[in-house]
């Protein structure tokens, strides 16, 4: 059994302690357990952190070349996945400083020379996330891609348009499509944006008052590590986390609009409507119901806006009160932050399998339409005979009245029917009847009909390769 003394050591601040830590603190204490995924985003930072360290004298050219041959060997032990951790090993910056000095001896020790776990947890976590969003970035460009290209490709299926999920007016299925991936378009804006607000050095702030050896050029690590600008104040860069919060946000929002996709196509799933079928791949059956197709992929997908949402808020009520630099409750950031990454790159990509998958039946669509839904038309007819709206309206309210109190579709009151409610009506009032005619005369810039449609198509392809990382 190890000494106190040999336990001690094995601490990165053991010398200041006499007792051992109780094995319950180390277990509460310790974060190797998940934060090992930040293995070479720690190694990067280390190698950038060496070569810094050649100006300030502290480590010299040779001693440097030795710790970087140590550090890529270390890299090569955690991909191969034979790297093993030791029981001391607090979290991913103690085992690979650990692993490093085992392998190349006491010249190790000055790698950590200035540095903090505090800057260099913070430089990892900045490395993590900006990695992370060029990946997402990648799988929410291809669902968008999916969305526009079924747009442009079922671009003459009509079908109800819903406000208050009652029939509203008739639309284009692909208009429904792009306004959910307008909704996703703007989630990939707003990750582009804040990828230079992720692109921040810590690296070379110490605990907290600065780095205290003179010519390490924290410039030169950033421009090494691929970092836009370097952290300006010290304090702010080893405590910052609204990073993370920001990524978080993000994506809550992008899930929420996820969920809300989910939902329509659920319900445009159901016997009921039978707009959409998802394929076999993306279903799931009941255990005691043979003839079931569940939707259970649009169902989960709707309710892991729930968790990401969670994770989001848990972590800023973790930091709401923590007073200035770092504090041991910053290292509850991480199981969120790395729960939401892999939570909404899996969504992503079965939005993508769904979507990509998915049957629409327009037959079933056109067959929803009913001549109620072209009411505002008859309205918008009366205009362009010089009526003003609002009286138009009231007409066109009385005329489903009178629809209704007789039992019979809109379209099938006569023209002597209308002209009871206005002497304007005229023999060209059928053309109104149309629900193609209908969808085609919405066509101002962002409306449903095929060419405002197909505008949108390119709009959207066309912003998807601006501003690319």
């Amino acid at each position: 059994m190890a000494s106190q003394d040999t336990f001690r050591k094995a601490k990165l601040w053991g010398g200041r302690f006499e007792s051992q830590t109780d094995p319950l603190m180390h277990k509460f204490n310790e974060s190797l357990s998940y934060d090992r995924v930040l293995w070479k985003h720690d190694i990067r930072g280390s190698i950038a952190y060496a070569n810094a360290q050649v100006a300030t004298k502290i480590l010299t050219p040779s001693e440097r070349d030795q710790i970087i041959s140590g550090l890529q060997q270390v890299a090569k032990e955690w991909e191969a996945g034979t790297f093993v951790p030791a029981p001391d090993d607090e979290d991913i910056h103690t085992a690979n400083e650990r692993r490093l000095t085992e392998l190349i001896g006491p010249v190790a020790g000055k790698l950590h020379t200035g540095r903090s776990r505090n800057d260099q947890v913070a430089t990892d976590v900045r490395l993590y996330v900006e990695e992370e969003t060029k990946k997402i970035e990648e799988i929410l460009v291809d669902l968008i891609q999916v969305m526009t290209a079924r747009a442009k490709v079922e671009v003459d299926a009509v079908m109800p348009g819903y406000t208050h999920l009652q029939r509203a007016q008739p639309i284009r299925w692909s208009h429904f499509l792009l306004s959910h991936a307008s909704s996703l378009l703007t989630d990939l804006s707003r990750l582009r944006d804040m990828r230079p607000r992720i692109s921040v050095l810590p690296l070379g702030s110490g605990p907290l008052a600065g780095n205290p050896f003179s010519g390490l050029d924290r410039q030169a690590m950033a421009n090494e590590l691929g970092f836009k600008t370097v952290g300006m104040n010290s304090m702010h860069s080893v405590s910052d986390r609204d990073f993370i919060v920001e990524f978080l946000f993000w994506a809550s929002l992008t899930m929420i609009h996820i969920s809300k996709l989910a939902e329509d196509l659920i319900i445009y799933s159901t016997s009921e409507f039978g707009f959409v079928q998802l394929s076999d791949a993306y279903s799931t059956g009941s255990s005691i119901m043979p003839q079931k197709k569940n939707p259970d992929s649009l169902e989960l997908l709707r309710g892991k806006s729930g968790r990401v949402f969670g994770q989001m808020s848990g972590l800023m009520m973790t930091i709401k009160g923590i007073p200035s630099t770092y504090n041991k409750d910053l290292q509850e950031d991480k199981e969120p932050l790395f729960d939401a990454v892999d939570t909404v790159s899996r969504s992503l990509q079965i939005a993508n399998g769904v979507l990509a998958t998915m049957n629409i039946f327009p037959e079933k669509m056109r067959a929803a339409l009913t001549p109620d839904m072209l009411a505002t038309d008859l309205a918008e007819y009366l205009v362009r005979k010089g009526i003003p709206f609002r009286e138009t309206h009231h007409i066109s309210g009385s005329a489903v009245r009178l629809s209704e109190q007789r039992k019979v579709p809109l379209s099938s009151l006569t023209l002597a029917d209308l002209q009871t409610l206005s002497p304007a009506f005229e023999e060209d009032v059928q053309a109104v009847w149309s629900f193609d005619e209908s969808v085609e005369r919405r066509d101002a810039t962002g409306g449903t009909s095929k060419r405002a449609v197909l505008e949108q198509v390119e709009r959207i392809q066309g912003e998807l390769g601006a501003g690319k990382a």
